[in-house]
């Protein structure tokens, strides 16, 4: 079997040494953090398939000699095979590969010999996780240890026609690869987590950032990064900027309220759109007079919403209109064609109530920019939900309200950085039009990360372990760093 070891500073590139080696079909064996840096064995599939060859072989050679009668002796020793296959092994990464691919293949030929499938399976159950042993090194301290149970055996079993086997074999194969890529996974993750406690500058800032509301998602991804030169007080600086990078503002272009044009206030209900709305308006109207600006409003299900921003309206000398459908919304933008500035104000609505379709499409009109309203306090699966459910085609613009709430900024900006919204300013208060502010990424990223009240949510070091051995799907997007 054509085995190599490589070895590399990280294991991102000892993994790359691999591949090179041994192309896409490469087979991770074994990970391990060594002086120098990271030790990866691997080898590749076609050496997998040459001995699943050459096993099938040795296989029909046998089913074509005469058949003998077990002796009496060898029943135990059929029955007790699984318990001594789990003695016989360590247990270690590349053991308990060994034994997966053992299994694997002694389950493709039982099933040729004419087992049926849920003996198959049932043999090869997979291993449960047993408790971590505390002398363990760090970098595999949370790798499950597997323990194994004798499979059940019928005594009568339909025979399995030969037309079965094809459809057996594309199985094994589609379980070795899902098991391959768990492997390499838990490998990448294990080898980082050892290398974030041999670095504490590294695990301090990951605990910094998931305790100002950052998804470990988006921390690790910055932190996989970082340089290891650096020290605490440049890493800090380091991770603010690269976050002041990510997070996309209209710093480089002209205000809202100065740029004009049409925009329809989107967003989940009691996040503040139509004080939002009143809020531009009065900026627009201060700038360029009360006949600049126009408001529209959508709103028929809320009870006073048509008041509402009929009131705001009368503070700053602007008239308010009321669209029903489409076809009114059409005539009243028409209407209102020669204002610097149009607001629509829209219903709020959940992320899965079945009218958003319908509103959605009213909104489907030429020239009409759907502003997305955020609330800043919101939870960070909320305002994912909220985000993905009123996403519209090319550049997402958006607007961070009650700021002044937030306990922590950090779920609303790591939403903004990984969906690459476009920030046009954040609200704060009831003030109409003080309580707005231009996005200013630098000051969005001071404000989360300064240093908040303890709280009963906060993880600790010995949580970050648990919450990266667990494999959730990653989400980050495009990272400039």
């Amino acid at each position: 079997m054509n085995i190599q070891r490589f070895t590399a500073p990280t294991s991102r590139e000892a993994l790359a040494k691999a591949r090179l080696a041994f192309g896409d079909g490469t087979l991770i064996l074994s990970n391990r953090p060594t002086a120098s840096g990271v030790e990866v064995v691997a080898t590749a599939e076609d050496t997998l398939a040459a001995l699943d060859h050459s096993e099938s072989f040795a296989n029909r050679s046998k089913d074509q000699a005469p058949q003998r009668r077990p002796s009496p002796a060898s029943a135990p020793e059929s029955r007790n095979q699984v318990e001594d296959d789990a003695a016989q092994l360590a247990m270690s990464t590349l053991s308990f590969q060994d034994y997966v691919r053992e299994r694997m293949l002694r389950r493709r030929h039982e099933a040729m010999a004419g087992r049926t499938e849920a003996a198959v399976l049932a043999e090869v159950e997979p291993p449960r996780a047993a408790p971590v042993n505390p002398r363990i090194t760090p970098p595999l301290e949370f790798e499950p240890r597997p323990q194994v149970q004798a499979a059940p055996v019928r005594k009568s079993a339909p025979v399995l026609t030969p037309s079965h086997a094809p459809a057996m074999s594309q199985g094994i194969v589609d379980e070795l690869h899902a098991m391959k890529a768990l492997i390499e996974d838990r490998f990448n993750t294990l080898t980082w987590l050892g290398q974030a406690r041999q670095h504490p500058i590294q695990s301090n800032l990951m605990l910094k950032l998931i305790r100002a509301g950052y998804s470990p998602t988006l921390a690790r991804t910055i932190l996989e990064r970082m340089p290891e030169e650096i020290g605490a007080a440049e890493s800090v600086r380091w991770v603010m900027d690269i976050l002041e990078r990510n997070l996309k503002t209209d710093a480089a272009t002209l205000p809202l309220q100065e740029e004009g044009g049409t925009y329809a206030l989107v967003g989940a209900t009691g996040v503040g759109k139509t004080t939002t709305a009143a809020k531009l308006a009065g900026l627009c109207a201060r700038k360029h007079g009360p006949a600049s600006v126009g408001l529209i409003t959508l709103d028929t299900y809320r009870v006073g919403a048509h008041e509402q921003l009929r009131t705001y309206g009368r503070m700053l000398g602007v008239v308010a209109h009321l669209a029903h459908d489409r076809a009114a919304l059409q005539d009243l933008l028409n209407l209102l064609g020669n204002k610097k500035m149009v607001l629509i104000d829209t219903t709020g609505l959940a992320p899965n109530d079945p009218r958003k379709r319908g509103m959605l499409d009213v909104l489907d009109l030429p020239g009409v920019n759907r502003l997305l309203v955020l609330n800043a306090g919101g939870h960070g699966d909320t305002l994912d939900d909220v985000v993905s459910s009123f996403k519209s085609n090319g550049v997402q613009q958006a607007v961070l309200s009650k700021i002044d709430e937030a306990a922590k900024l950090g779920p609303a900006l790591d939403a903004a950085i990984r969906h690459q919204l476009v920030l046009r300013g954040v609200t704060m208060g009831q003030k109409v039009p003080e309580d707005w502010e231009a996005a200013d990424a630098a000051k969005l990223v001071r404000m989360s990360m300064r240093s908040a009240t303890k709280s009963a949510f906060d993880p600790t070091v010995a949580d970050l372990g648990f919450i990266f051995t667990q494999p959730t799907p990653s989400h980050t997007g495009r990272l400039d760093a």
